[in-house]
């Protein structure tokens, strides 16, 4: 290692400072521009400072100009892969056609029939066990017939 003088950070140090591309909110970072691709959030330190957030929030250091010529790229990856999105939902929707039916009575058996999306806030109506039919009053019969 060379000599330093105080105010001089070591070569080895120094190279280690600046491969550094990502740090966790609470660590000491340099001037810069720092991103929170979680929620979008842009940090602008003007001097060597300590980073926001929760200790689950991550920053990457890039200038504003590397963050706007990623957007047209993964707007391209994206478009990319459109296609396939397309073709997995056709084959989703031929699978659920093709095999719906049985898909369908195997998960009322293995529900046993719970709905929970169903509220029977009155209760259930009750069968008549009576078996016999209901009498209707004479008034009835007689404008039939």
């Amino acid at each position: 290692m060379m000599k330093t003088e105080d105010n001089e950070i070591p070569d080895r140090e120094r190279s280690n400072t600046m491969a550094k591309i990502m740090y966790k909110a609470g660590e000491q970072a340099a001037r810069g521009n720092y991103w929170s691709f979680s929620n979008g959030e842009r940090i602008s330190l003007g001097s060597d400072g300590i980073l926001p957030g929760d200790s689950g929030t991550t920053y990457v250091k890039a200038h504003p100009v590397l963050v706007l010529a990623a957007g047209p790229v993964l707007g391209l990856v994206y478009a990319a892969f459109l296609p396939f999105i397309g073709i997995a939902m056709l084959l989703k929707v031929l699978v659920t056609k093709a095999f719906g039916g049985a898909l369908e009575s195997g998960a009322k058996v293995a529900t046993f029939n719970w709905s929970p999306s169903r509220a029977f806030l009155a209760g259930k109506r009750a069968k008549k066990a009576t078996g016999k039919e209901e009498k209707r009053p004479e008034e009835d019969k007689t404008k039939q017939g």
